[in-house]
């Protein structure tokens, strides 16, 4: 027997639970499979949101041909054999094929290249499925001919209601079964899945194939019982994918905003998800040059001691570590000064005539060259009063050129 997630599939539009905003009744992706006027389309979206139980639905409600493929185990000669097959006319009447093509983030260039002639003539309508983002995995010109449908994570009481109707279907659910489950199950359940309805289902067949029926002939299922299946909540992170990019960018800009709860949640995140400790230091460091810099330059000698201490230590323990940094930089006042101004600086090296050194900095380090104007007229700061003398080094082309823009504090860094 399939797994009780696989049956509770929908059949039809009116099985489908969650994604309201894009396949309520008067949305056109709904619009679409009702007059099965569909158009290529890819549904991205984390694992267990319905993106392949929508397509098993247009499969059943469509008159064209459907073929399924999973990019993991297929290759081009499979894509032109669908393609070739669905111009039999006994066949399929209509000449066109919709071609379902699961985790097509893993389509490599060539294979996405191969499908193009197909879906621009309109032979293959397709919709791939991923949980990346599509506009860094599949290529710009099957995205350009593709409508992007954006699933969200189930709702907690979404995964509830679907849990609650398993247990009632007694055609492919677990209405057979004599159960006694608590309420607080569902709710425990929809809270630890995050949005991941497969995991739940999953939880809840496991713990009822598991269970004993009790004296009064049911299975009872308390909370307990399904904690002791579940043993750890799902984490909403695969350093894989695009969470992982997610993850470090709302990490980076909770501690450049000064959030120390959001900075520890963040790393928490990426701890538990399996992120290298060692990326996570790189990245502390990081911001507390361009982030923290001038305002606190201590702040960067604890980062960087932490990841030489993550280094020699590994986890568990590093975790300490990393929130001490993660932290110091958290709290300490901001200054993206030196960031800003080494990249005015490159800017102008790169697209701006910049001159040439002035010849009393240059290195005179042979004698005779003195003639020819270098190093002469040099003033050494140290001869003069606080070591500081007013001589001219940026070169003539950049004279009155500002890259250092100190905010008011840092005045006193200035000439």
């Amino acid at each position: 027997m399939e797994p009780l997630a696989y049956r509770m599939k929908p059949k039809t539009l009116d099985d489908f639970f969650g994604q309201e905003e894009i396949i309520g009744n008067d949305k056109l992706l709904y619009r679409l499979i009702k007059a099965d006027k569909l158009t290529s389309a890819i549904f991205w979206g984390p694992p267990g949101c319905g993106k392949t139980s929508l397509a098993r639905v247009i499969a059943n409600t469509t008159k064209n041909k459907f073929v399924t493929l999973n990019a993991t185990t297929s290759g081009v000669s499979d894509i032109k054999s669908v393609v070739e097959k669905s111009q039999n006319i006994f066949e399929n009447p209509t000449g066109r094929v919709i071609l379902f093509i699961d985790e097509i983030h893993r389509f490599n260039k060539l294979q996405q290249d191969a499908l193009l002639p197909h879906v621009e003539k309109g032979t293959v309508i397709l919709i791939g499925a991923t949980t990346e983002n599509p506009y860094f995995s599949v290529n710009k010109a099957l995205l350009s001919r593709s409508t992007i449908f954006k699933f969200s994570e189930l709702k907690n009481e979404e995964v509830e209601k679907i849990l609650k109707n398993c247990i009632n279907n007694k055609e492919v659910g677990l209405g057979n079964y004599n159960l006694d489950i608590d309420e607080e199950v569902f709710k425990f359940l929809g809270n630890t899945s995050n949005g991941d309805v497969r995991y739940a289902l999953n939880a809840l067949e496991l713990a009822v194939l598991t269970t004993q029926i009790s004296e009064n002939g049911k299975i009872k299922i308390d909370l307990d019982v399904i904690k002791n299946c579940l043993q750890q909540k799902k984490t909403v992170y695969d350093k894989s994918d695009d969470s992982h990019y997610d993850t470090i960018s709302a990490f980076i800009k909770s501690m450049r905003g000064s959030d120390p709860d959001a900075t520890l949640h963040y790393l928490a995140r990426m701890l538990e998800g399996g992120e290298d400790p060692m990326f996570i230091a790189r990245r502390i460091v990081i911001q507390a040059s361009e982030d923290v810099g001038l305002a606190n330059s201590e702040a960067l000698n604890v980062a960087v001691s932490s990841m030489n201490a993550v280094y020699q230590i590994g986890m568990p323990e590093a975790r300490i570590i990393l929130a001490q940094a993660a932290l110091t930089v958290a709290l300490s006042p901001k200054s993206n000064t030196s960031y800003m101004g080494i990249n005015l600086a490159i800017d102008d090296v790169r697209n701006a005539d910049i001159g040439q050194v002035p010849m009393h900095l240059r290195n005179n380090v042979a004698p005779g060259m003195e003639q020819f104007g270098y190093g002469v007229e040099y003033k050494y700061p140290h001869d003069f009063e606080n070591s500081k003398v007013e001589q001219q080094y940026l070169p003539d082309k950049l004279l009155g050129k500002k890259y250092f823009i100190p905010k008011s504090w840092e005045k006193m860094y200035e000439k």
